[in-house]
């Protein structure tokens, strides 16, 4: 089953991604919202993936602006 909620508080521990939209698709969750963090690195203009703040996650970074978060559902 898919949901869309909004308000849900944020699993990384801090508000991770302020405004964002998850998705809950079996024991997964995807989040998607606009990066808001500075990066001291140079960031590929498409697409950049990286590991995320906690173990299981993986952060892929679209277009300069967009977050997308892939993490184990708890």
């Amino acid at each position: 089953m898919t949901s869309l909620n909004a308000s849900l508080p944020s699993r990384f521990g801090r508000e991770y991604l302020p405004v964002s939209l998850l998705l809950r698709l079996g024991k997964r969750e995807l989040r998607i919202g606009r990066d808001f963090r500075s990066r001291y690195y140079a960031v590929s203009p498409l697409i950049e993936c990286s590991a995320g703040v906690e173990p299981g996650h993986l952060e892929i970074l679209l277009f300069r602006r967009w977050l997308v978060v892939f993490t184990k559902a708890g």
